[in-house]
């Protein structure tokens, strides 16, 4: 069973990975049906550790890449997080405290990230709800604002001159579109 299931992502074998949002855990369902828990349990933390170690609070969005690291915006947590292959849970950017801050890693502060979308280059898109930015994580772990400012609206522009209200949703397409 699930508990308010808020995104899903496939990988190259079929996997579903899905942020089971208020029991705090990334799932898998196999294509055979077969669901288990990737990490975390049902007691909201925010700790890097292997499988139901970790512990998330509030994970939304979800994204897998093709040497099957899924990302993870942790959202009451505020911080974008890794768990590996093997199941190892690492915070990959955010300080845990509510913010905009750009920055690399810890420096960098998110309000409420809610999607997730890989380029083909392994950069990270995060639509950044409360603050109503889309910010950019780089294989670096260097945290950018794309578009938006803290002010919500829904102004066209480019970067801070366009503006959004409460984000969620968040997509790639292979020309490196982001919708």
């Amino acid at each position: 069973s699930f508990n308010n299931p808020d995104s899903v992502a496939v990988d190259g074998s079929g996997n579903v990975y899905v942020a089971d949002t208020h029991n705090n855990m990334i799932r898998k369902i196999t294509p055979a049906g077969v669901v288990t828990t990737v990490a975390g349990t049902t007691a909201a933390g925010s700790l890097d550790g292997n499988g139901t170690a970790a512990r998330f609070n509030g994970p939304s969005g979800i994204a897998v890449d093709a040497s099957g690291n899924i990302f993870v915006a942790d959202g009451n947590n505020n911080t974008i997080r890794k768990i590996s292959p093997t199941g190892d849970v690492t915070t990959v950017a955010g300080s845990g405290s509510s913010g905009s801050a750009n920055g690399t890693g810890a420096a960098a502060s998110f309000n409420f990230p809610r999607g997730l979308a890989l380029d083909s280059a392994g950069n990270i898109y995060v639509s950044d709800s409360w603050n109503n930015m889309i910010r950019k994580i780089d294989t670096s772990g260097v945290v950018t604002t794309l578009a938006g400012s803290t002010t919500p609206g829904s102004a066209n522009g480019t970067g801070t001159a366009a503006s959004f209200n409460g984000l969620h949703g968040l997509t790639i397409d292979a020309s490196g579109n982001l919708y």
